[in-house]
């Protein structure tokens, strides 16, 4: 069975892997319904999604409006990565508050964002593939996202702002405070 490791954040899960090592190299159980359903409630995953990115990337703070809110089971298969989960919720007691965690091919730990947050990562490796769950389709008219520098979060990024590359979708985002966000 995987650890299912609450966070600060009602509803955020850091999930560790079982993982069996020997001479061959290892295995582990990635996914599971009805262990999932059952630590962390039923979420109807209905997509995955696979991103290749190099050092110093920087995708986010990404999420999706209204009907399209999407949760995120997400974890890396190469290389490392911070990743993060901002309670964009008005009325959530965590409202404006983040998770962070490392997710690498080592620790092979995984990071469930429910629906009503703001997602992003920097990668810290050479380049890295992450790869995620989601619980809804992608709507382009729903996008949304936040400023990863905005100052009202103090996200302490681990690398010099001059090293990270962002879209510049990306780099137009609005501060929290501007942002069209959760009730």
């Amino acid at each position: 069975m995987m650890e299912y490791k609450t966070t600060e954040i009602d509803g955020v899960y850091i999930i560790e892997p079982r993982v069996f090592n020997d001479s061959r190299g290892y295995f582990f159980e990635a996914w599971k319904q009805k262990e999932f359903d059952e630590q962390v409630g039923p979420v109807n995953f209905i997509q995955d999604n696979e991103s290749k990115s190099s050092y110093g990337v920087l995708r986010g703070l990404h999420y999706q409006k209204g009907e399209a809110a999407q949760a995120k089971l997400v974890r890396v298969i190469k290389g490392k990565v911070l990743d993060v989960a901002v309670d964009i919720r008005k009325s959530s007691p965590t409202f404006g508050q983040y998770v962070m965690v490392e997710l690498s091919e080592e620790n092979k730990k995984q990071f469930f964002i429910p629906r009503g947050f703001a997602h992003g990562f920097l990668v810290l490796s050479e380049e890295a593939i992450f790869t995620y769950k989601v619980d809804n389709v992608y709507a382009p008219q729903c996008e949304a996202g936040i400023r990863w520098d905005d100052p009202d979060l103090g996200i302490d990024w681990p690398i010099d702002p001059k090293e990270i590359l962002m879209s510049e979708k990306d780099l137009a985002q609005p501060c929290m405070k501007n942002a069209e966000l959760f009730d």
